[in-house]
C-alpha cells in the first residue's frame, strides 16, 4: 500500500512512518525539511517550504501518483483539512487525521471555555462536543499565528464531509514519551487533584493506533478515541512514579470534569492493542526502571 504522511517527522509521526515502513508499505513523507529524524532509507521524503501549518499546497508529484491512503498528522485548521480533501478526493481511498480530545464539551468545561454539568462516566465518540470554537485563540503565540485558527472540530467536519474521500478521525489522548511530555508534567502537575482522570497514551502506542486505522479496511468513515484501556486517577499514577520537583499546575481549571476516554471502539472494531505496556512506556520515558526509583 502506498501511504502519504503529511508532517511525519514529529514525535508521533516518526513512529507512524517507521511502523508503516516496517510492515512493508511504501511510505512518502511530505514536510518542510526543517525537522529531520532517523527514518529507514526506504521512506521517500518530499520537502517543500509550503508544507507548514496550514498545509494548503501539495506538489504535483504527490497528485500525479496519488497514494492509497493519506495520513495528516498536522491538520490543525479548517484550511488544512479542506485543502487536503480538495487535493485527494477522488484520488486516494482514505484520509486519516489526528484530532484531539479537546473537541469534547467536557474539555471546554474543564478549561472554563463553556459551562455545563459534569458528565458521568467515560467520554465516548458520541459524547457531546464543544459549541464554542477556537479554544486557544486567546493563547496565540507570535511564532504560531496559526493557533488563532486552530480548531479540530472544523477539521473533523471537513474530513468526514466528502463523499469522494473516506475520512477516519482519531481523537488522541495526552501523549507522552521521549520527545514529547517526557517529564510527565501532565501527571505530576495535577498532584493536588488526586481523583482527577485524564487519558494519556505512550507515543509508540498512539502511533500504532494511527497505523492500524490507516491500514484496516473497517476504519473508513469512523471516529476513534485513542488512549489507555483504563485511565488511572492522578493518585494511582503518582503511586507508581518517582518523586519529582516539577511545580503543581496552579492554572484555574475545573478539575471536577474528567477528560477520560472510552477506548473500546478501536479495540473491538479494529483489534487494537498497545504494543508497549504502561510500565514499560513510563520506563522508556523516564529513561530508568521504576523499580530503581521506588
Amino acid at each position: 500500500m502506498h501511504i502519504l504522511v503529511i508532517g511525519g517527522t514529529g514525535p508521533i509521526g516518526r513512529h507512524v512512518v517507521q511502523q508503516l515502513a516496517g510492515a512493508g508499505h511504501e511510505v512518502t513523507v511530505y514536510h518542510r525539511g526543517q525537522t529531520e529524524c532517523e527514518l529507514t532509507p526506504a521512506v521517500r521524503h518530499m520537502h517543500d517550504a509550503r508544507a507548514a501549518i496550514p498545509v494548503v499546497y501539495f506538489p504535483p508529484e504527490l497528485l500525479t501518483d496519488p497514494p492509497d491512503v493519506v495520513i495528516h498528522m498536522i491538520a490543525m485548521t479548517q484550511a488544512d483539512a479542506e485543502a487536503a480533501v480538495r487535493a485527494f478526493a477522488g484520488k486516494a481511498r482514505r484520509l486519516v487525521v489526528a484530532s484531539s480530545g479537546d473537541v469534547y464539551r467536557a474539555y471546554a468545561c474543564f478549561t472554563g471555555l463553556e459551562a455545563g454539568p459534569v458528565q458521568a462516566g467515560l467520554l465516548t465518540e458520541d459524547s457531546p462536543l464543544r459549541t464554542v470554537l477556537y479554544p486557544y485563540r486567546s493563547q496565540s503565540l507570535p511564532d504560531k499565528e496559526w493557533m488563532r485558527d486552530y480548531e479540530k472540530l472544523l477539521v473533523e467536519r471537513a474530513v468526514r464531509g466528502c463523499p469522494d474521500l473516506s475520512g477516519t478521525v482519531l481523537r488522541l489522548p495526552k501523549v507522552y514519551g521521549p520527545g514529547t511530555n517526557a517529564d510527565l508534567s501532565t501527571m505530576y502537575g495535577a498532584r493536588h487533584h488526586r481523583r482527577w482522570r485524564w487519558t494519556h497514551g505512550y507515543v509508540e502506542n498512539v502511533a500504532a493506533a494511527i497505523t492500524l486505522a490507516a491500514t484496516h479496511p473497517a476504519a473508513g468513515g469512523r471516529i476513534y478515541n485513542v488512549g489507555e484501556a483504563y485511565t488511572p486517577t492522578v493518585e494511582e499514577r503518582l503511586r507508581g512514579l518517582p518523586a519529582s520537583g516539577l511545580p503543581a499546575d496552579e492554572n484555574y481549571v475545573h478539575y471536577q470534569h474528567d477528560i477520560a476516554y472510552d477506548t473500546s471502539r478501536i479495540r473491538h472494531e479494529l483489534g487494537y492493542q498497545e504494543p508497549v505496556d504502561y510500565a514499560e512506556g513510563l520506563r522508556r520515558t523516564l529513561g530508568r526502571s521504576l523499580a530503581d526509583t521506588a
